[in-house]
């Protein structure tokens, strides 16, 4: 698994670290057989729910999909008209960022996307497929200016509504709270029983209000590695983009430019410069419009890139076994899906910050730290990056990326050293749990007003372009 680091970093080991797994001790009364297959059922359901395959980032993906199934139950073929009404935090995501196969962006493009490849079975997949007349046909729709887009008054932070009509018909898509999550198919009026019209109906949000810190922990630890297979496709879809990232020009080249600065006058030729640059490439093909698939995290495929990567390079450049990297990979996307279900899939504040505590987790983990020091360094990461804002989708994500993947890495050596942010200082409490919900307040209450701030600063940059 590690040839592909060799190949890139070179057989010089950068350094060594002790590596030692500790039994956790954890506060959990034991279990009997049938109570560790539950909970054993109850993760996986969490993995499979939240680690999703996708193409292109997922706010456009949402747009297109929806888009797909207005037009799959349209009567009629010429179409006449496309409006499209989407949440506040949907918009910001897609209005920046580049279409996988089109090298162009725009809210108005994706629609008419889904309109024109009609395949909406394919979900998160959806733009595989994506063919040269089908990018031609949605850009000659968007010139023709029959496509609307205009901001929901839904209360949902993730919706989608695309209403399409040709000269016999009307139809209208809805998608709630999951990026693929179908609720509405209206056809001239008439719903559609969509239990039996669609066979890819998301499943039900899985119920994540009994999980804690303790069991994710105690489960990573515990899990026969051989069913993590869903966590080797992670690690090679995610490794496969970033090194795409780092071999290519994307975007702004952030991952790219930090590595070829190291063993400069600039840079060290250190893990964490490694993991900074690789980390920060695969954001960078992804918001650039890379057709690679990435396995997304709690519907964001950054949230995926830096769950996975740091932890990859920094097992790689300790030279430690698969199964560890597959725990320590398991950690990180696992605290990432927990402190996401409590902030909501789509935020002001920006997800790298999320992924960033997984990543630190998991960084600990491989480290040698044992729980108590994995619980400090979820306080280190949320005393050091809470507040760092969403501004959309963008080039720029990057940057944000590199930023995050540099301070999780921090945030494990200094809980590895000893040291950590006590209750005293900040939102940081003596329970990593209350930081977390301290944390997620200030992402979900504190930041409303700065959200709507930021998508006015943004629709008013366009609007000045366009005078």
């Amino acid at each position: 698994m590690f040839l592909i680091w060799l190949l890139i970093f070179g057989k010089k080991k950068l350094y060594t670290v002790n590596l030692y797994i500790q039994t956790f001790t954890l506060n959990n009364h034991s279990c009997s057989r049938s109570e560790k297959k539950m909970i054993e059922k109850q993760f996986f359901e969490i993995l499979n729910n939240e680690l999703v395959v996708a193409v292109g980032c997922t706010e456009p993906i949402a747009i297109v999909i929806a888009a797909a199934y207005a037009k799959k139950y349209l009567n009629g073929n010429a179409i006449e008209k496309i409006d499209v009404k989407a949440s506040r935090n949907v918009i910001k995501n897609a209005f920046s960022v580049k279409i996988p196969g089109t090298n162009d962006f725009g809210i108005n493009l994706a629609a008419a996307l889904g309109i024109q490849m009609g395949t909406p079975e394919k979900n998160m997949e959806i733009l595989t497929d994506l063919k040269s007349e089908d990018v031609r046909a949605a850009k000659k729709m968007v010139e023709q200016n029959i496509v609307s887009v205009e901001l929901s008054n839904s209360p949902k932070k993730l919706y989608v509504e695309v209403v399409a009509k040709t000269e016999k018909s009307t139809s209208k898509a809805v998608i709630e709270d999951f990026h693929d999550n179908l609720v509405s198919i209206e056809v001239d009026g008439k719903k559609l029983n969509l239990e039996t019209e669609v066979k890819t109906l998301k499943k039900n949000d899985i119920n994540l209000d009994d999980l804690t810190l303790d069991k994710i922990i105690k489960f990573t630890y515990e899990v026969k590695t051989e069913k993590l297979g869903l966590i080797k496709q992670c690690i090679d879809l995610n490794s496969h983009i970033s090194l795409e990232g780092i071999n290519n020009s994307y975007g702004i080249e952030v991952g790219r430019n930090i590595r070829s600065n190291i063993d400069g006058k600039l840079l060290g030729n250190d893990t964490t410069n490694f993991a900074v640059a690789l980390t920060a490439a695969g954001s960078d093909a992804r918001m650039a419009g890379c057709n690679l698939p990435v396995m997304t995290n709690s519907g964001s495929g950054n949230q995926g890139i830096l769950a996975t990567m740091p932890v990859v390079v920094f097992a790689a450049n300790i030279n430690t076994t698969e199964e560890t990297l597959l725990r320590a990979v398991t950690l990180s996307n696992l605290i990432t899906i927990y402190i996401k279900s409590m902030l909501g899939r789509l935020s002001a504040m920006c997800g790298a910050t999320i992924s960033a505590a997984g990543s630190c987790c998991g960084i600990t983990y491989l480290m040698g730290g044992n729980a108590e020091q994995i619980k400090f360094s979820i306080q280190n990461i949320i005393g050091n990056l809470t507040g760092m804002i969403c501004d959309g989708a963008k080039a720029g994500c990057a940057l944000k990326v590199a930023t995050c993947t540099n301070a999780a890495i921090q945030s494990a050596i200094c809980v590895m050293e000893g040291h950590h942010i006590k209750s005293t200082d900040g939102i940081v409490e003596d329970d990593p749990e209350d930081t977390i919900r301290n944390f997620c307040q200030i992402g979900n209450n504190g930041m409303a007003e700065a959200d709507k701030i930021l998508l006015k600063i943004m629709m008013d940059k366009t609007n000045k372009s366009n005078n």
